[in-house]
């Protein structure tokens, strides 16, 4: 099972008490950002295109961790930039887990060895490690030798050391169902990670590569390729059975962009992770004052290629709760 029970559980009460309490908008998830700053500047993103005032930056512990308390989200996934690189993030993840929040510390995993004293192993917490392919693919990707080699060595001192370890994989014009397999197995079967994520590119407007992103019709084309021998079955994902159609082109759903929201140095974004329409400086005030009826394919052009797990995962996952059919298909990993 790629989610431990314990979250699980957790997750599903949480759902629960919302249905109960008539609250029609709520996150699942928060993406927090306490910093931009990176030490790779990889070709599909853009984060550190902001200016250099920005990037000296430093979200504070308070302001971190007092935005998930507003919010009330279950899940925390600390990205950036480099979050790493932040001075106090290991208090940060302190402060999340003595509260009972399954954080997800996302990292390029350059610094990841030598900081891994300050964490400990928890049910709480688990590393997410950045992986887009093998080794000349990932380096490829990242813009530097290497990396890959010291990715996989720091997972393995990870997982020795005790640690739940993830992986986040993002996929492009330039991936094939081949390379893809080959890397879903080679986490999988020779690293053993607890689980993988994987998602589409979405065009991110700065991002130095813009020619490799991937539309509605070949993310379609290049999933049901590689979910095609059953692959889907054998790879621990964290993905909903549901999301995993959506990949594939068998079901379609609109985004339910509310239900992953960001948090950065800005405030709350409007109206998700991948762009930036202006910030809130509460969430309450992001899911009251954002037309989210003006997001989606059709509706805004920026929106028409994308299919990243940000904005359709929380559908897959609240479409899988309301039915029984579903809900026994996700327990059983198909």
């Amino acid at each position: 099972m790629a989610v431990p029970m314990r979250q699980s559980l957790r997750i599903a009460t949480y759902l629960l008490k919302q249905k109960i309490k008539g609250v029609e908008k709520f996150p699942l998830i928060v993406e927090l950002e306490p910093l931009f700053a990176c030490n790779l500047a990889c070709a599909g993103c853009g984060k550190i295109q902001h200016p250099k005032d920005v990037l000296r930056q430093r979200m504070s512990v308070e302001q971190a961790v007092g935005a998930i308390e507003e919010s009330g989200a279950p899940m925390v996934s600390i990205a950036g930039g480099e979050p790493l690189m932040h001075p106090q993030i290991d208090e940060i993840v302190r402060q999340l887990i003595a509260r009972k929040r399954f954080v997800y510390l996302c990292t390029n995993a350059i610094l990841m060895e030598r900081k891994m004293h300050l964490f400990e192993p928890s049910p709480y917490f688990a590393w997410a490690v950045h992986i887009d392919g093998l080794r000349q693919r990932h380096d490829e990707s990242v813009c530097r030798e290497g990396i890959f080699d010291k990715a996989v060595k720091a997972i393995r001192a990870a997982k020795q050391a005790g640690f739940r370890v993830t992986t986040n994989s993002t996929f492009f014009t330039n991936d094939t169902p081949e390379s893809i397999k080959a890397v879903l197995d080679f986490l999988n079967d020779e690293l053993e990670v607890d689980s993988m994520m994987i998602s589409p590119a979405y065009a991110y407007e700065k991002a130095p590569d813009q020619d490799h992103f991937l539309g509605v019709k070949q993310t379609r084309e290049l999933f049901s390729k590689v979910f095609a021998d059953g692959g889907r079955k054998r790879w621990r994902l964290n993905h909903t059975p549901l999301f995993l159609d959506f990949l594939e082109g068998k079901v379609d759903f609109g985004c339910t962009a509310w239900g992953i929201p960001s948090y950065s140095l800005f405030g709350w974004q409007r109206p998700c992770y991948l762009m930036a329409d202006g910030y809130a400086e509460t969430y309450k005030e992001l899911v009251e004052t954002t037309d989210w009826d003006r997001y989606g394919r059709g509706k805004d052009p920026r929106c028409d290629n994308c299919m990243a797990h940000c904005g359709y995962e929380p559908t897959a996952v609240l479409r899988t709760m309301s039915s029984l059919k579903e809900s026994l298909r996700a327990a059983a990993g198909r």
